[in-house]
């Protein structure tokens, strides 16, 4: 049987393109945001931002990673809850949060990501630091620390803590967050864990890859009316049968037997976004 850690398949091979008549990736080439109130744009994995703010590289309770790739800029109500999440940890743990990808300046496709496109998405290891300067390797490498031990489907506890459990429930708990992905070896510990309310574990969702990190996906802000929302939550926790799925051979089979999808056209206001 395969390992989860190692498929990244939907999140990571599937980086969108430019649009037909750009030359490379001028997502990526636009070094500044687009003027403007903030707006989110399209869909999590289509689309586009304006008026991004960028998350500083450093700040009480966050470091943020591989700073050269110009990713740490994102929706302003993503920002805030960034440094809201940094915060608490850091109140609860005595430790840093690591940032690694928010969006580029005005979103779009990012290589390594099928979403992130909107400056809704953010990538926070599961590795938590030591609340002084950061290691400049690991800051400007960014090497990334599975919490799944190796050839099993099991947790790693030799870097799985009761902290990265209460990262994960205090990023769940934060207003505005839609879901968290993580790798289904971490939800599944996560349901066997949590003690008390667990409502918040409902907006844990198994997906494949996310081993050393999770996906916190804030849901559409109320100023961006063009941003396309996911469908609802199930009403339960996840702990049963939905997640009992990712422990048999269907997830494997479903995504290597299905065609590649089709890129879809980004929003008429993203492309006239990128000719600012």
């Amino acid at each position: 049987m395969h390992r989860f850690a190692g498929l990244g398949l939907a999140l990571v091979a599937c980086a969108a393109a430019p649009a037909a008549g750009q030359t490379g990736n001028g997502w990526t080439i636009a070094a500044t945001p687009a003027a403007g109130a903030a707006r989110a744009i399209g869909y999590y994995a289509n689309g586009c931002i304006r008026g991004a703010v960028a998350l500083g590289l450093e700040g009480p309770g966050w470091r943020v990673l591989r700073p050269h790739r110009n990713r740490y800029w994102g929706h302003p109500e993503l920002i805030a809850a960034v440094r809201e999440l940094a915060r608490r940890v850091r109140a609860a743990t005595g430790k840093v949060v690591l940032v690694a990808d928010i969006a580029q300046p005005r979103g779009g496709p990012a290589t390594g990501h099928a979403s992130h496109q909107v400056g809704l998405d953010a990538d926070i290891r599961f590795q938590l630091a030591p609340d002084r300067a950061l290691d400049p390797v690991l800051r400007e490498e960014g090497t990334e620390l599975s919490m799944v031990a190796e050839g099993a489907k099991e947790i790693d506890r030799s870097r799985w803590s009761a902290d990265q459990l209460a990262m994960l429930r205090i990023a769940a708990e934060l207003p505005g967050v839609e879901r968290i992905f993580v790798n289904p070896v971490i939800k599944r510990e996560a349901c066997e864990a949590a003690t008390g309310d667990r409502r918040w574990l409902a907006k844990v969702v198994p997906w494949y890859g996310h081993d050393g990190h999770m996906h916190v996906r804030l849901t559409c802000p109320a100023d961006s009316p063009d941003c396309r929302r996911q469908d609802p939550l199930p009403a339960d926790d996840g702990c049963g049968a939905a997640l009992a799925w990712w422990f048999t051979s269907e997830p494997f089979r479903k995504h290597t037997s299905r065609p590649p999808a089709k890129k879809p056209e980004p929003p008429a206001a993203c492309r006239a976004l990128w000719q600012q």
